[in-house]
């Protein structure tokens, strides 16, 4: 069964510029040699894969802009230094537990990373290596020349590398990586359990649904609603965990993203999934719009992160949201080193912190959760409102 999306109207979105368009023009001429080649559909994950990460095509890999004011969406690193200082606390318990380094998943501009590394040289906790794992090569480029301007005296302890080692000491950072993994979209009818996938009908790109593999139907078993009902599954994050899990010898993985455990990720309400498209700060439902042009991403399900790493044996370390987390890490106290005297500096400030802590903003949907393996001590940034119960 084939359909053509139908979700919000995209004509009031930023028109992109002729090179824009050109470059999106030739990832469609990719996606679809690749659906042509597979017998005229592929799964959604592959769509998705292909959308982000194709070489020298895909969003995060061809060069475009994508943080901050210029670009599609800003992250918390680059709202304020806040919370990457509050965030090094969290780290810098980690990293006196067991010594070792950091590696950062992800790491988009090095924004995090710089301001995690000032406050972690003022705290006297400098890890022996800061390691930088990120598919994309001009996201690389960008993150040297940041951490090399803004923190020279400290530039050789700072690595890139291109797949993760066998076993690791410390700390795994991974802000907002788990949204952006390739997912399954799956479709609960009354005719049973269906993948949807992407094919091509009339020179567009179409869903079309076929009956879900037997690895889906086992993947999905734990989930229950009532069809017609449609969301995402992401083996892909399982697959992180579970490398994640099995490298860590002693440390800990923070991973901050939003989403919500699985009774909530699954809810009622929630019947058409949540895929979301980030395009010039404006959000939209239509993965087909601008191909290579837009983020495509989709909500965590938190508890699948926590089953996965439970099955290398590491332990639930914490689970919260976004907001108490940093008031944990003392982000309040951060904020109060600029006196409130210094009004016009203290609301510049202020303001992002705020956004963050808010439950109508960032504060309540996002959310922090954390695996572990050889640390006792109960971690910092979840010591009051700990929802590891929920999951």
């Amino acid at each position: 069964m084939a359909s053509t999306f139908t979700g919000l109207d995209v004509s009031g979105l930023p028109p992109p510029d002729e090179q824009a368009r050109g470059h999106s023009a030739q990832v469609y001429d990719h996606i679809c040699r690749r659906i042509e080649a597979e017998d005229g559909w592929i799964p959604f994950a592959v769509f998705m894969d292909l959308a982000l990460y194709a070489p020298a095509l895909g969003y995060y890999v061809a060069g475009s802009r994508k943080f901050g004011a210029g670009g599609d969406f800003v992250t918390a690193p680059e709202m304020t230094p806040l919370f990457g200082q509050a965030l090094a606390y969290q780290v810098a318990q980690i990293l006196d537990a067991t010594g070792g380094g950091i590696i950062e998943l992800g790491a988009g501009t090095g924004a995090l990373a710089v301001s995690m590394m000032e406050e972690l040289e003022r705290l006297g906790s400098l890890p022996e290596c800061y390691s930088f794992f990120e598919p994309s090569p001009e996201l690389s480029q960008r993150q040297c020349q940041r951490v090399r301007g803004s923190l020279p005296a400290t530039f050789d302890r700072f690595k890139w590398i291109d797949r993760l080692p066998d076993r690791f000491v410390g700390a795994v950072i991974g802000n907002e990586v788990l949204d952006a993994l390739p997912v399954h979209v799956l479709a609960w009818r009354d005719e049973g359990l269906f993948e949807r996938g992407v094919a091509i009908r009339n020179g567009t790109l179409v869903w079309e649904e076929r009956p879900a593999s037997e690895a889906l139907r086992a993947l999905a078993e734990p989930i229950s609603v009532t069809a017609p009902y449609v969301s995402e599954i992401c083996p892909a994050a399982r697959g992180l965990i579970d490398r994640l899990g099995h490298l860590i010898e002693r440390g800990a993985a923070i991973l901050i993203d939003y989403g919500f455990p699985r009774a909530e990720f699954y809810h009622p309400q929630r019947d058409r999934g949540t895929l979301m498209c980030h395009y010039r700060h404006h959000v939209h439902d239509d993965p087909f719009y601008l191909l290579g042009l837009q983020d495509v991403t989709s909500h965590v399900d938190f508890t699948a992160i926590a089953e996965a790493a439970s099955d290398t044996g590491c332990q639930l370390a914490g689970y919260t949201a976004l907001a108490q987390f940093l008031l944990n890490c003392g982000i309040t106290e951060l904020l109060a080193r600029t006196p409130a005297e210094q009004a016009a500096a203290y609301l510049r400030r202020a303001a992002p912190v705020q956004k963050l802590l808010s439950p109508a903003e960032m504060g309540e949907l996002f959310k922090v959760i954390a695996l572990s393996r050889g640390i006792d001590t109960p971690l910092l940034g979840f010591r009051v409102g700990d929802r590891s119960g929920i999951l």
